[in-house]
């Protein structure tokens, strides 16, 4: 019974060590870069143009909030000991809130600009991941990584010239965006 056991352990290991190479001999994981397709399309030129004009929009509006925040608190700072307790407290409270509402501003033109980015190279985006799809069924990959994060800061930093040469999609993927380097 014993020695059954044993056989039957050693047959299980065996054949799972079969499995796990021919697992690894049939995946094949392709690697791209997004930014480097995304920073080449046509389109991206325009978007940052349209980019840069609503920051530079919403930065006017800030820095008007800014200089009209500042004039009153100068004019506070001219009456402050001039003008009744109550009066005084007042003032304070109405910069308080300008303080506060400038905050607000801030952060609602830094969520209004990701929106605004998000809109406008989702679809973007989208193409890129369509093209990457695309090109790895036609190489027969069973996964593909992204070379670097959003910041730029690579993930995959060491692939053999050879594996490069066979495996990196990046130059597949603007082909099939129509993109030509």
């Amino acid at each position: 019974m014993k020695k059954l056991s044993l056989l039957l352990l050693s047959l299980f290991i065996a054949f799972s060590a079969v499995d796990k190479v021919q697992a690894q001999e049939e995946t094949k994981i392709g690697f791209v870069n997004p930014q480097v397709v995304l920073a080449k399309m046509p389109e991206m030129r325009a978007i940052q143009q349209r980019l840069q004009n609503f920051a530079e929009k919403k930065q006017e509006e800030l820095a008007e909030k800014e200089r009209a925040f500042q004039t009153a608190v100068a004019e506070y700072e001219q009456k402050a000991g001039v003008i009744s307790t109550e009066a005084n407290q007042r003032e304070q409270e109405q910069l308080g809130q300008m303080q506060q509402e400038l905050a607000v501003a801030q952060q609602e033109a830094e969520a209004e600009l990701q929106q605004r980015r998000q809109e406008l190279l989702g679809p973007m985006f989208t193409q890129i991941g369509d093209a990457i799809d695309s090109v790895a069924d036609e190489m027969g990959l069973t996964l593909v990584l992204n070379t670097t994060t959003s910041t730029g800061d690579q993930i995959i930093l060491y692939a053999s010239p050879e594996y490069q040469a066979e495996f990196d999609i990046t130059d597949a993927v603007m082909q099939e965006l129509g993109i030509f380097n």
